[in-house]
């Protein structure tokens, strides 16, 4: 049975922590936007690396796409097992404890000389890179009062965007110029240097905690997925979005590295670049659902998502509409993603791990949708096939917003902690 979002907020028990949690300052946000920054780069560094490392450990090309596998791997095992504990452990200790693991977890991937080493280490940095970054997201919700929540939200999911667009970047540059050993060492450094920079940041911004056992807690965040209307017409909005974006980024590569463009891999990653335009956006929508525009502004971005492909049709005729097409596309992306976010922390604020892990799980499974439907689209249809199914994709989650609006309440206001869950 689903179950809407009440529109008043419920009475909480006392838990000896302030009711209204204190304003957020730029200065924290800024430091959140940097610590997602790099946290989730860590998932990312691999990717332009994969021929060194193929190289370097004697692994075929055809296989080397393994050591993607094992990040992602992590990833999922993250979301489904770690970041809900968010919920159960007081958060600066959760989050001290990761970054140790984290800075251990790079070390060993810069020092690896078997593939099994390395492996392991891939796989422990996808858990904890992808940890760190949705417990910060988390982190950031929880510590902002309701009609700040978007733009603290906003901020650091800001940061996460930079860390995807500039992983990748980063990596490749520092390999070249040193070694791709070097990438993990310097960001096994930046992991020892947030942790002294967010231990005393975080001081004092106690939360209530839940009381469950850890199968309780993993029990209780599918009671969260299978029951909150907010968070499954959410996380379907988040799943049609990044199928759509997984459908642009995952063929891209296919029509420019051929004839007759035939880019090389960083002039090709360099139009990630360009969807640099979608931390600004994220930042400025957090704010418009903060005053009550979230649906408004949702209505809208996914408007520019499904226009974004017109100009990404004619892209492979023109660089001018290519660039234009991925400022559109991530512009609209980005925002319903911090809209999205905002509305499904706001079901409870006890729960925000667990909803941040419920929703990244749409996430996860639209964008592993998106990469394998467009290499299989762009070998029948080509690029004209990618740029209809991707437009199809975007006006499915228009229309889904559509036809969902009556049931969505605008504001999404927090309540008390769900007894059913708690009883899972």
């Amino acid at each position: 049975m689903l179950r809407s979002t009440p529109s008043t907020i419920e009475s909480r028990p006392q838990t000896g922590v302030d009711a209204v949690p204190a304003r957020v300052s730029g200065a924290l946000i800024a430091l959140l936007a940097v610590c997602c920054a790099l946290s989730v780069a860590n998932v990312y560094y691999a990717q332009p690396l994969l021929d060194m490392l193929a190289d370097d450990f004697g692994i075929a090309r055809a296989t080397i796409g393994g050591v993607i596998g094992a990040t992602q791997l992590g990833c999922a095992a993250a979301l489904l097992l770690v970041v809900p504990l968010g919920d159960l452990f007081d958060r600066r200790r959760l989050i001290a404890v990761q970054l140790v693991l984290l800075t251990a977890a790079l070390l060993l991937v810069a020092a690896a000389h078997s593939r099994t080493q390395l492996l392991l280490g891939m796989a422990a940095l996808g858990v904890l890179g992808t940890a760190m970054t949705q417990g910060l997201l988390a982190c950031a919700a929880s510590m902002a009062a309701p009609h700040e929540q978007g733009r603290v939200v906003g901020g650091a999911q800001g940061g996460v965007v930079m860390g995807l667009l500039l992983g990748r970047v980063l990596s490749g540059t520092i390999a070249e110029l040193f070694s791709w050993r070097a990438v993990y060492l310097l960001s096994a450094g930046a992991s020892v240097a947030m942790l002294l920079a967010l231990w005393p940041a975080l001081a004092g911004r106690r939360r209530p905690l839940v009381r469950l056992s850890y199968l309780q807690l993993l029990r209780s965040l599918f009671t969260l997925v299978l029951h909150e209307r907010v968070l499954q017409v959410r996380g379907m909005l988040a799943l049609l979005l990044f199928a759509a974006f997984g459908i642009f980024w995952s063929a891209l590569v296919l029509p420019l590295s051929a004839p007759p463009h035939a880019l090389s891999h960083t002039a090709i990653g360099a139009f990630g670049l360009v969807g640099a335009a979608g931390a600004l956006a994220a930042a400025r929508a957090g704010r418009l659902a903060d005053r009550g525009l979230g649906q408004t502004t949702t209505g809208f971005a996914l408007a520019l998502l499904l226009l974004a492909w017109w100009p990404l049709s004619h892209g492979m005729q023109a660089w001018w509409a290519l660039i234009v097409g991925i400022v559109l596309l991530d512009m609209g992306g980005q925002a319903v993603h911090v809209v999205n976010q905002n509305m499904a922390l706001a079901i409870d604020p006890a729960a925000s791990s667990r909803l941040v892990a419920g929703y990244m799980l749409f996430y996860a499974a639209g964008s592993g949708a998106g990469a394998l439907a467009a290499t299989t689209v762009y070998a029948l249809a080509g690029w004209s096939g990618v740029c209809l199914l991707g437009a199809t994709v975007s006006l499915a989650a228009l229309l889904l917003w559509a036809a969902t609006l009556r049931w969505i309440p605008t504001v999404v206001m927090p309540r008390a902690h769900h007894r059913r869950c708690a009883n899972a």
